[in-house]
């Protein structure tokens, strides 16, 4: 049986149900202890009962609300008191800013193919609502969320035996080339260059033209704005940390087009599936690949 001191420790966020509780259950399976995080605490602690009954015992349920700074600072005090370190992090808690009359949007009977390429931006309009208020939830969720968990578990991840890994859930939608705007994606893809500063004052400009209207007109992603941009910025902050930390392990994976309530079950991959470029980073050997953005479980292009 593995020794304690060899025992690997892994924080999931948003693993109640979905692809956060398939990758719970897979790091389980490859003998991680995991702390299942949620918002919602019956639902957290439900799913983490559950496996535990399914035969594995190291997950563990913590409250987590990334939109709280409170929050994260009590799971990093959890985590500091009940293990001391921390061996990998995935950041997998994301909102879609966009509220969907899901009936409708079953009625309009979109083919997998017209989500993927973007084209169903314009065919949801008459069933979707996006609001301010959820736009700047969804950046906050997606984006300053995962800041918000990153920033208090680095101290732990430091202390990682492996150097730690890190693992941001991101998108396709999140792409700089899906970006029509050439100026925010030439700020984005050129890491010599790019800041959290600067970050910020893309998503501040993005939130400026939302309620000013003027998404399309200048050039961000009309198929789920928010969502798009929150992805976006996220695998831009993924390679800011990559070169800060250089001995750790920090990547962004688009898992697929997997099939949960995030995507309203219009996807067509399984959660099984969905996890693998999730896990697979977030068990990479010594010496992996950082810094790096994955399609599933290839490498791909920024």
């Amino acid at each position: 049986m593995e020794g304690i001191k060899n025992t690997r420790y892994a924080v999931v966020t948003g693993a109640n149900k979905g692809i956060g509780f398939e990758i719970t259950k897979q790091l389980a399976c490859e003998g991680v202890t995991v702390i299942l995080t949620a918002r919602d605490e019956k639902r957290g602690m439900e799913a983490a009962a559950s496996l535990v009954n399914s035969g594995l015992p190291h997950v563990v349920f913590h409250r987590l609300d990334v939109r709280d700074p409170a929050s994260t600072v009590a799971l990093a005090e959890f985590v500091l008191i009940q293990f001391g370190r921390l061996d990998i992090l995935v950041n997998n808690a994301g909102a879609t800013g966009i509220i969907m009359d899901v009936g409708g949007l079953k009625a309009l009977n979109i083919d997998p193919t017209t989500w993927l390429s973007g084209k169903a931006a314009k065919l949801v309009e008459g069933v979707s609502q996006q609001t301010s208020e959820k736009a700047e939830e969804c950046l906050d969720t997606n984006y300053y969320g995962c800041k918000r968990v990153t920033e208090s578990l680095i101290p732990l991840l430091k202390l990682s035996r492996s150097g730690g890994r890190i693992v941001n859930v991101s998108s396709l939608r999140g792409e700089f080339r899906r970006i029509p705007n050439e100026q925010i994606r030439n700020e984005l893809g050129n890491i010599d260059t790019l800041t959290e500063e600067k970050l910020d004052g893309i998503l501040q400009r993005f939130i400026q033209d939302f309620k000013q209207n003027a998404i399309e007109a200048n050039g961000w992603s009309i198929m789920l704005p928010a969502y798009s941009i929150s992805k976006a910025t996220i695998n831009g902050y993924t390679r800011i940390l990559a070169q800060r930390y250089p001995e750790m392990c920090i990547n962004c994976v688009h898992p697929g087009y997997v099939n949960t309530d995030l995507n309203w079950h219009t996807g067509t991959m399984t959660l099984e599936e969905g996890a693998k470029g999730p896990v697979m980073l977030a068990l990479l050997p010594n010496g992996g690949p950082s810094g790096c953005y994955f399609d599933q479980t290839e490498m791909s292009d920024f």
